[in-house]
């Protein structure tokens, strides 16, 4: 083949690749092609991701038991200290209401405060009068009744498939009284501790009634001076999420009276109903153990069953059973999803496991104060994790820098990414709260 004139094949590639047709590979790329890439040494890619993740959670969790245990522990050696403050905390939120209407008329702080202590002391004695009366006259009856179930007791053991004749008998009952006096200073020693415990009980409630007092008379001041405490920066929070606990724990102990109070009436008049004596006491008994969600009210009902037994037969006893049952079945399907849940936003469930859990922790102080205390800390860090403080005019009002909270970190909620000072312009369709029921 003849080659044509004027074709010079270089001359043509270099026309191509000054039009950008045609692209040449220069040296540079071939040597990156010629070089492998580099491998991870640092050990990261060795450890699968999920167990990266699993073993960050798991140091957090740990840490915060070990810190969480180490606080419990510490706060057992000054429980005489610390119940009878808590105590002071739920009745104050519970009058807190009625010292804030008499202020409203125009009456003094300090004798709106008198006169709702002095009236709530009042409702206590006089229940506790009424209690001790009712016991007195009940007792009489009652006690000749226990002394015939003891006879028929007697009786039984003689007569029934036991055959024990009278002197057997009495060498037990011998027995019974060695063992006691061999254990006298076993038993001397719990008496003592008794008393020590009575000493502590009158020193916690002369210490409750001198909280109470304060909290109720400067409890706006108190709480200013612990968010004083914290860091600059997280002032508003931490205030925010108080006043928001503060109204969780009041919601609880409102409605707690209402299911206290239910299960008091059904059970007390169910008892006199049926006959069983002592139906008041019951009553007010049934009314203070209800204050332990849910088990307290079976247990106190379990009283009424025993005595509907010892004084009337199994019978009676039985239709008292129903009786509480019943009762029981009201609040745990009636009044606690619909009045108990939405006040404190927790699933039965979890009040139940907190007041396992808080029983095994702390015997009957942990069952009081468990479901308060996970109420309080359910809305506390519900208002964090959503910062409400920005939009929170109870907050603002009090004058905390507003950089608060930029040491919180967490996720901003969408309605906060768009406003560059979301503090600054707080909603205006947000009703204010009135700061007196929101301050401790």
């Amino acid at each position: 083949m003849h080659r044509l004139r004027g074709a010079n094949p270089q001359r043509a590639l270099q026309r191509a690749v000054s039009r950008g047709a045609v692209t040449l590979p220069g040296p540079s790329q071939d040597r990156a092609a010629l070089v492998p890439r580099p491998v991870r040494t640092d050990g990261r890619s060795d450890v699968p991701f999920a167990l990266r993740i699993a073993a960050s959670w798991a140091w957090r969790l740990g840490l915060v038991i070990v810190v969480g245990g180490v606080l419990i522990y510490l706060l057992s050696w000054i429980s005489v200290l610390v119940i009878p403050l808590m105590i002071a905390g739920l009745l104050a939120a519970l009058l807190m209401p009625l010292k804030i209407a008499l202020h409203r008329r125009r009456v003094p702080n300090g004798l709106a405060v008198a006169m709702t202590l002095v009236g709530f002391l009042g409702v206590i004695v006089a229940a506790l009068l009424l209690v001790g009366q009712q016991l007195t006259v009940g007792m009489a009856s009652l006690w000749g009744e226990a002394a015939a179930g003891v006879q028929q007791l007697l009786d039984w053991l003689s007569q029934g498939p036991l055959q024990l004749t009278a002197t057997q008998i009495d060498q037990y009952l011998q027995d019974l009284g060695g063992a006691i006096q061999d254990n006298s200073a076993s038993i001397l020693s719990g008496a003592l501790s008794f008393g020590s415990t009575a000493g502590h009980i009158a020193a916690g409630i002369f210490l409750t009634v001198f909280s109470l007092i304060f909290f109720m008379l400067d409890g706006p001041g108190i709480w200013r001076f612990v968010v004083g405490l914290a860091p600059v920066r997280a002032r508003a929070a931490v205030d925010g999420a108080g006043r928001t606990g503060w109204l969780s724990m009041a919601r609880y102990v409102r409605v707690q009276i209402l299911v206290a109070g239910v299960d008091a009436i059904g059970i007390g008049v169910g008892a006199a109903i049926i006959g069983v004596p002592l139906a008041l006491p019951l009553g007010v008994l049934v009314f203070l153990g209800s204050f332990i969600p849910v088990v307290g009210a079976l247990a106190t009902g379990s009283v009424a069953v025993l005595l509907a037994l010892v004084a009337n037969g199994w019978v009676n006893a039985l239709i008292m059973l129903a009786i509480v049952l019943f009762v029981q079945q009201v609040e745990g399907h009636v009044l606690q999803p619909l009045v108990m849940g939405p006040a404190v936003s927790l699933h039965p469930l979890a009040v139940v496991l907190a007041v396992a859990g808080g029983t095994i922790v702390a015997g009957i102080p942990g069952a009081l104060f468990s479901v308060p205390i996970l109420a309080v800390l359910n809305s506390s860090v519900r208002y964090i994790s959503r910062r409400a403080w920005e939009d929170d005019e109870v907050v603002l009002r009090q004058g905390w820098p507003q950089g608060g909270g930029a040491g919180i970190s967490g996720p901003v909620p969408a309605e906060h990414q768009s406003s560059s000072s979301p503090a600054s312009t707080p909603d205006p369709t947000a009703a204010p709260a009135p700061q007196e029921e929101t301050s401790p």
